[in-house]
């Protein structure tokens, strides 16, 4: 319990390290939201004049430094407020809010998909290394890898509409958009969620299985093991209470960066397959300089990069009893 005192302790300063850090970077390019509003408006033909955009940095409080820009947004962030989107005209919190459980549904099954097929598969290829399945198990490894997860979304979708004639665009069906919760609209959206699910997560799946693989017969060569089969301990149990659980360590590890990870993996896959998410948001905000918004959405990726990582030392604490008598 102490140990999870302190590591909870830990991120309030690394927390509020990474939000000044993240905004400083929002703020490097040159420009502001002002540039950008302006250019748009010129694009469109209208005139403006010198003095129109600087009401437009006093009225927004861009004219301000960059430190009061910040401390402003931060005491905002330890009131729970994330200040006031620009582009959008909208409370930031409000705007992230209607988008957040979106993405985060989608990084969870994608997630789910990921350890689910990854470990097993993992698991078979070590243990029948240089075998048929073994070589077709790396052949889509590195397929999946290295396929794009927005040019698997597309192939995806195509032979989607090959097989069934319907496009698989977004998380409903056009008439359970609006319609209220029933069993009929989450059947609807469990229709829906297994492609993003599988589009994010393969490329990670695939990692995950070649890491799984490369820990697992590192551990099946050491002389323990060879001890323990000696002694007539069956294979199965042999692998699972021993090897297994040493070669799942570096996995249980990469939950920290794995959260945030496919969140900025969904990021194209979310403009292709039309996702509610929070991506195409962040993208605008980047392209718009909507430095209120697009800074709240890093700090939310870091704010998950770092729970991530406090439930990775949970985890292999509780994995590894080594780990737990070093704590």
């Amino acid at each position: 319990m102490r140990y999870i005192i302190r590591r909870i302790l830990l991120t309030i300063p690394t927390l509020i390290a990474v939000s000044f850090i993240s905004f400083l970077i929002i703020e490097l390019p040159p420009g502001d939201f002002v540039d950008s509003y302006i250019s748009q408006l010129e694009a469109q033909g209208e005139l403006i004049e010198y003095g129109q955009k600087e009401a437009l940095r006093a009225r927004w409080g861009l004219d301000q430094p960059v430190q009061v820009r910040y401390w402003k947004w931060f005491r905002g962030l330890l009131h729970g407020d994330l200040g006031r989107s620009l582009q959008y005209e909208k409370s930031v919190f409000r705007l992230i809010a209607e988008r957040v459980p979106w993405s985060f549904l989608i990084s969870f099954a994608s997630m789910i998909f990921v350890y689910v097929v990854a470990i097993p598969i993992g698991v078979t290829s070590a243990t029948h290394q240089y075998t048929i399945r073994d070589y077709f198990f790396t052949f889509l490894g590195f397929i999946g890898v290295s396929v794009p997860n927005f040019l698997f979304a597309l192939a995806l979708l195509w032979a989607y509409f090959v097989y069934t004639g319907q496009v698989n665009i977004g998380l409903f069906s056009k008439e359970y958009i609006l319609a209220p919760w029933s069993f009929a609209k989450l059947w609807d959206l469990l229709k829906h969620l297994w492609m993003p699910a599988i589009v994010v997560g393969t490329g990670s799946t695939c990692s995950l299985i070649r890491r799984m693989r490369a820990n697992l017969l590192d551990e099946l060569r050491k002389p323990y093991v060879i001890v323990a089969r000696a002694k007539g301990l069956s294979e199965t149990r042999l692998l699972y209470k021993y090897p297994f659980r040493i070669a799942i360590n570096p996995l249980v590890s990469t939950i920290g960066w794995t959260l945030p990870a496919l969140i900025n993996g969904a990021l194209l896959t979310s403009l292709v397959l039309g996702m509610p998410t929070i991506a195409p948001v962040f993208l605008n905000s980047l392209i718009n300089k909507d430095m209120f918004l697009a800074g709240s959405i890093v700090f939310i990726l870091s704010t998950l990069t770092v729970i991530g990582t406090l439930i990775s030392d949970v985890l292999l604490a509780w994995v590894d009893p080594r780990i737990r008598e070093a704590i």
